[in-house]
């Protein structure tokens, strides 16, 4: 491999690796989207409208990507999701957050690397929860960055793991940045 992903798409190259982005009302996706595509990723949009579009994408039988993007808005340690009027909420799995015993129940993870760019979704019971459901590891912030920095921060670990970076550096190259980037927090096992 050379020391860029981006040598190896250039050289014929379809992707070096994909993305599952989960985008549950966040302006920063499409974007984010964009950039990632011109880092030699293929990007796997989805839009979610609702709590069984997030158990279609991340908790079913379906082959999810080495990584997951969730551009979402976070809540002392839970996902915010769409309100849903009747009939459509009361044929959910779950309504409101996704927290952390949603995140155990519903979601089906096998090794996948989750970023979260939602504000204080980097809670280690959030954290332990995606482990627990199989993530093999998960970034997040633990505090309530702007948007601009949760853009910033994928964006940044992304160009890292392009790079030829292993997950650990470009997590703490992307913390690094500045002191709104530095509230991310790398968990594993």
């Amino acid at each position: 491999m050379s020391q860029s992903r981006i040598d190896d798409v250039v050289g014929g190259a379809l992707t070096w690796t994909e993305v599952d982005l989960v985008d549950i009302d966040d302006s920063s996706a499409r974007p984010l989207r964009d950039a990632l595509e011109e880092f030699g990723i293929r990007v796997h949009y989805h839009p979610i409208g609702q709590p069984r579009h997030i158990v279609a994408a991340l908790g079913s039988a379906r082959q999810i990507a080495p990584f997951v993007i969730l551009g979402c808005h976070g809540d002392e340690g839970r996902i915010l999701l769409p309100e849903l009027g009747e009939p459509i909420a009361s044929e959910q799995p779950f309504t409101g957050l996704l927290g952390p015993d949603e995140v155990r129940r519903h979601l089906r993870l096998n090794g996948s690397f989750v970023v979260s760019i939602g504000r204080e979704t980097g809670s280690p019971e959030l954290a332990d929860a995606f482990l627990d459901a199989g993530a093999g590891g998960y970034f997040a912030p633990q505090e309530a960055p702007d948007g601009h920095a949760a853009f910033l921060v994928a964006v940044l670990f992304f160009y890292e793991l392009t790079a030829g970076k292993t997950v650990a550096e470009a997590a703490e190259r992307a913390r690094g940045y500045d002191g709104a980037t530095s509230m991310w927090r790398l968990w594993s096992r």
